[in-house]
């Protein structure tokens, strides 16, 4: 009996392989071949091919499993020419050369979707473990966005926590940027979202048959905490929030979870009497956790699973992963440093971030952090280089780790121009669809809380310098996209990054071709706060530039100036965070009359429902109903961020 041809083999491009090993393995493998040291191929009954090498090395390619389950006595760790080469020379044994990139494959007769394979086929081959801990997942609620198989292209799904692509039908030959377990719980993930949608649909919710209940024992957590304030939270009530930050992440309830970490934060500066506590940002988180049980209980347009976060992974092994550089920020917080290098992941469309704390260090600035290294890297090269990875993990809110092991290998090369294969979702060419895109999102009390979320790469036409305003401390200038539109750069001085402001100057003298950086609106202008610039000669990353900040920069024409529409607005933010700071039952009279003004304040200027808010909220406090006190301020706290944010 003849054994049928192995269609998975013949269906996979160079391309597929490509993603499978590397490019490099397969030219090797492909010029291994054209010199005529072809191996001696035999396909058993079961299916299974062996491959015979000329240098006595013999790969087995199993019927299941695809190229991570197959064998070669060469030696080598993990993938190998010969396993490639196998591939290669059964194509050209069945005469099934390889499709070239955007032609169809002569051997795939059929476009089948990954909607077709079973929990059966998904349990045989990837284990029980997995789908259990895919059902995790789905009982919470999570989102793809789906490519469907055509003759030209694979199917593709695109998790929250990884990217899955059916490079030819079935489970044999599927690629993910996920390892170990979360790569097999990514694959049934993917298979269920294509299950779960109709033909064509581009994306797909799944699940979330969750409640949002399971916060309730946090939203009373912080209901003490405001009504206590920053000056009564004593040590047992941070405990507590720590014990509840643990309950959360368990549940996989990602951004609740991070909301109390970053609480309990706030309440171990101000008992520590740090510089860093801030009473704005303690506002800000306790109307965050209701505004985000609020939007899960009533969501419109945005999933639960993406407001709570239970989508994502609580943290996603990479391997074999090409990250490309865009720049670094440096900030000072006290005595400490701190640094974040920002690298884009092109397959996913993902910002990732790197972290790192100097703490004790007043001194030390971004030009000397250049010099240091990550992961066996100058900083500097990380943060304007390509950087290739063979053992890394990303957490749920985008921070990156890279292996520091013997086998976890990680190496920079120059970045060339890798800005311009970014994915449109990284990078803009055309300023107007951006400030669309970014006012269309949800306010930022229920967006996902991942860093840099609003990092982008700006193609550059033309740039113009502006100078530096001393009143305000910025630098300017504004530069101009391809396709239209324009942006105001904004360079803040900072005594941890004294070269920046001058690193940016020279920049734009040069010319600039694209800008890497932070983007927000602001009175219906885009701000650009750029952590690297790329000019002719190369990549330059501001806060790790060398300087001593005595430079002479052009100057600017003031901007000090705040019209009474922010003012009152800060005014109220201002009155909403020294409430959250004394707390709500040690409210006394200044506060009543702080609150009472900003509502004055707010309809004079035309807020109306904002005023209406604090009047509430002003009668909340004079009276002895906690609950009252407390769903007053978190309305008033809410509207007036999500005001802040929109004006």
């Amino acid at each position: 009996m003849t054994t049928a041809p192995r269609q998975d083999l013949l269906a996979l491009t160079t391309d597929a392989l490509a993603a499978l090993a590397n490019r490099g393995l397969v030219k090797r493998a492909a010029k291994d071949l054209d010199a005529g040291t072809a191996p001696a191929i035999t396909l058993d009954d079961d299916g299974a091919l062996t491959a015979a090498f000329p240098d006595g090395a013999q790969a087995v390619l199993p019927a299941a499993g695809g190229l991570e389950a197959a064998t070669c006595t060469c030696g080598a760790a993990g993938k190998c020419r010969h396993r490639v080469g196998a591939v290669l020379a059964y194509q050209r044994e069945q005469e099934a050369p390889q499709a070239e990139p955007g032609e169809p494959d002569s051997a795939a007769e059929t476009v089948a979707s990954p909607a077709a394979i079973t929990d059966e086929q998904l349990r045989d081959t990837l284990g029980h473990h997995a789908l259990k801990a895919a059902e995790q997942t789905r009982r919470a609620g999570y989102t793809a966005r789906l490519t469907w198989p055509a003759p030209d292209k694979p199917a593709v799904a695109e998790l929250p926590a990884a990217t899955v692509s059916f490079l030819v039908p079935g489970l044999g030959y599927v690629h993910t940027d996920a390892t170990g377990p979360a790569r097999d719980t990514a694959i049934v993930l993917a298979v269920w979202a294509f299950r779960d949608a109709q033909e064509g649909t581009a994306t797909v919710s799944v699940g979330g048959t969750d409640t949002t209940d399971d916060l309730q024992d946090a939203l009373t957590l912080t209901d003490r905490v405001l009504l206590d304030g920053a000056v009564g939270a004593d040590p047992v009530l941070r405990a507590a929030l720590q014990r509840e930050t643990r309950a959360l992440t368990r549940r996989r309830a990602h951004w609740p979870a991070g909301t109390l970490a970053d609480l309990t934060e706030q309440l171990e500066r101000y008992d520590d009497r740090s510089a860093a506590y801030d009473p704005q940002r303690l506002a800000a988180l306790l109307a965050e956790l209701p505004a985000r049980a609020r939007a899960a209980r009533h969501p419109d347009g945005t999933p639960a699973a993406q407001v709570l976060g239970s989508e994502e992974a609580d943290a996603t092994p990479l391997t074999l992963v090409r990250l490309t550089g865009l720049g670094a920020r440096v900030t000072a917080l006290g005595d400490t440093r701190t640094l974040e290098i920002y690298l884009a992941q092109p397959e996913t469309g993902m910002v990732l971030t790197v972290q790192r704390d100097w703490p004790d260090s007043p001194d030390l600035t971004g030009a000397e952090l250049a010099t240091r290294r990550l992961a066996g890297c100058k900083i500097s090269a990380l943060a304007a280089g390509n950087t290739v990875t063979e053992a890394a993990s990303r957490t749920a809110a985008r921070a990156l780790k890279l292996g520091t092991g013997r086998l976890a290998r990680t190496q920079v090369l120059p970045l060339g121009l890798a800005w311009h294969d970014l994915p449109d979702s990284l990078r803009a060419t055309n300023l107007n669809v951006l400030a669309d895109e970014l006012a269309a999102r949800p306010p930022a009390l229920v967006r996902p809380r991942v860093s840099a979320e609003s990092l982008r790469v700006i193609s550059v036409e033309s740039a113009e310098l502006l100078g530096y305003d001393p009143a305000s401390q910025y630098l300017y200038a504004r530069v101009e996209a391809p396709k239209g539109g324009t942006a105001t750069m904004r360079v803040p001085h900072r005594a941890a990054a004294p070269g920046a402001l001058e690193a940016v100057e020279k920049a734009l003298l040069k010319g600039l071709t694209g800008v890497a950086g932070h983007l927000h609106r602001h009175r219906g202008e885009l701000i650009v706060e750029p952590t690297a610039l790329l000019t002719e000669d190369g990549p330059v990353v501001p806060d790790l530039a060398p300087g001593d900040d005595t430079s002479e920069l052009a100057a600017a024409e003031s901007t000090a100036a705040t019209d009474p529409v922010s003012a009152a607005i800060e005014g109220a933010l201002i009155a909403c965070a020294d409430l959250a700071h004394q707390g709500l039952r040690g409210a006394r009279e200044p506060s009543r009359r702080r609150v009472e003004d900003a509502a004055a304040e707010l309809k004079r200027v035309g807020l109306q429902r904002a005023a209406s808010d604090f009047v509430h909220l002003s009668k909340a406090l004079a009276a002895e109903d906690d609950t009252a006190k407390c769903t007053a301020w978190t309305a008033a706290a809410v509207r007036m961020l999500v005001t802040a944010e929109l004006h």
